[in-house]
């Protein structure tokens, strides 16, 4: 355990995001790689993928309603020196894991066909993606348990496993991806199937690796069976937290479904080069999303233990740092975005698609950055309702006024993007004023007034 409560905030925050930017940086590689490699098998495959992946914030949005509650409690408790109530916090965010997994399983299983014929632009793309489904729902599924692991480690302070294993099991995809897609060495080649199959491979690897982690009992945090009892009150206080943080994953594939069905008379090389673009930019935030993870932990932690000013010091460096971040991939996707799609795909009709997109978007691209802190600020002062607010404005500003538009004649996929950019900063004047209003109500803690009855009288 690490104690984030005393010492220079920005060393903290440097250090932290250090260790989540090695593995930000494998998982960066990661998909990059597997688009490579899928992109080899055509454009159908990568449009097939793109609307498979659409499934992943659905995943993101139920893990992310899991891990921010987790973090935010756990770091609370850790703040206050509470270790029995962190230990118990613990094993009952893994119960919910495990549960909140198995039911999305089950689910996913049953609707990939359905989602793939709905969202394709033509049945070889559907077909495609239900190959890709079969094995990369049982990979979401186990992503439950390796983010409820992970984010209780990072609301100790503890980032090292994390990034040792995530790198790992990166690694493993990215070895194994092209021996199962087109069959080295084996001379059975798996096609789309195999890029899933490598998925599922490495997270079972990662979830048996970072469940040693919390065996040893003399770990600050480890399994204790007899903590397993469903606890509901404690439930209903993870996701009181983490609820809103997952509507707004939830919001996101909303928006993606519209775009995507809207794409629909585009054809398939338009919904390549829109998950070309999208996967660009997952990879391109890597480091803005290692700045978050940092962020939850060193504000939570202080939070806990009532430190204002080390509060707000965390969102004014994790603020300053996300502007440069961001700063340096908008000017790359402006100056060259065509180079960073020809190493996916050849098609001029995907290039063009996604070059503009690119380039159209990435002036949102700072704004973005600082949602993202603020975001995360939100959730370790343990109100994630504002996040939620901002993005479902966002949304809303986006979808109705696209839906209407594609009804016109001459619609034109860059108006989705112009749209978009506007959006994004309209939710960050949103985001800073909510903030703003957060620090006043949250960081006005009053003086610890002691128990008189524990109180002992000193004699005359």
């Amino acid at each position: 355990m690490q104690d984030l409560t005393t010492g220079p905030v920005t060393r903290h925050l440097l250090k932290t995001t250090g260790f989540m930017l090695v593995a930000m940086v494998f998982q960066t590689l990661y998909f990059l790689v597997d688009l490579y490699w899928v992109g080899r098998l055509g454009t159908d495959t990568i449009a097939a993928v793109s609307i498979a992946g659409n499934l992943t914030f659905i995943v993101l949005g139920l893990t992310q309603m899991l891990g921010v509650g987790t973090t935010t409690v756990v770091s609370h408790a850790v703040g206050r020196k509470d270790h029995v109530h962190a230990l118990l916090l613990f094993n009952q965010s893994q119960v919910l894991a495990m549960i909140t997994g198995f039911v999305f399983l089950i689910v996913g299983l049953l609707v990939m066909k359905p989602y793939a014929s709905s969202m394709s632009a033509d049945p070889n793309t559907a077909r495609l993606a239900v190959e890709y489904l079969k094995w990369f729902i049982p990979a979401m599924a186990l992503q439950f348990a390796l983010v409820a692991m992970g984010a209780a480690l990072r609301a100790v302070g503890n980032f090292k496993p994390g990034m040792l294993v995530s790198t790992t099991t990166v690694i493993i995809n990215i070895v194994l991806a092209p021996f199962l897609i087109f069959g080295w060495g084996t001379g059975r080649p798996f096609g789309v199937a195999g890029a899933a199959i490598s998925s599922l491979i490495a997270i079972i690897v990662g979830v048996i690796w970072l469940t040693m982690y919390f065996v040893r009992k003399d770990a600050y945090l480890h399994f204790v069976v007899a903590d397993w009892g469903p606890k509901i009150l404690l439930w209903k206080k993870i996701l009181a937290i983490g609820l809103p943080a997952g509507f707004e994953f939830a919001i996101t594939a909303l928006y993606l479904v519209i775009v995507y069905s809207i794409m629909r008379p585009f054809g398939a090389s338009a919904q390549a080069g829109f998950g070309i673009g999208m996967r660009v930019i997952q990879a391109g935030f890597m480091p803005v999303v290692a700045l978050g993870f940092a962020v939850a932990p060193v504000a939570g932690q202080n939070f806990g233990a009532r430190h204002a000013q080390r509060v707000k010091d965390t969102f004014r460096d994790g603020a300053l740092m996300a502007t440069v971040l961001m700063l340096f991939l908008a000017i790359l996707c402006n100056i060259a975005p065509e180079a960073f799609i020809r190493i996916f795909s050849k098609d001029p009709a995907v290039i063009t698609v996604a070059a503009s997109y690119l380039r159209i978007v990435s002036w949102n691209f700072v704004a973005s950055g600082l949602i993202f802190v603020a975001a995360s600020m939100f959730q370790a002062m343990g109100n994630t309702v504002p996040s939620l607010v901002t993005s479902g404005v966002r949304v809303v500003i986006v979808a109705l006024p696209v839906y209407l538009l594609s009804r016109m004649s001459g619609f034109q996929l860059n108006w989705i993007w112009y749209l978009s950019v506007t959006s994004v900063f309209i939710q960050l004047a949103l985001s800073m004023l909510l903030l703003r209003r957060e620090f006043r109500r949250r960081l006005d803690f009053k003086p610890v007034i002691p128990d008189m009855a524990e109180v002992v009288p000193v004699p005359a």
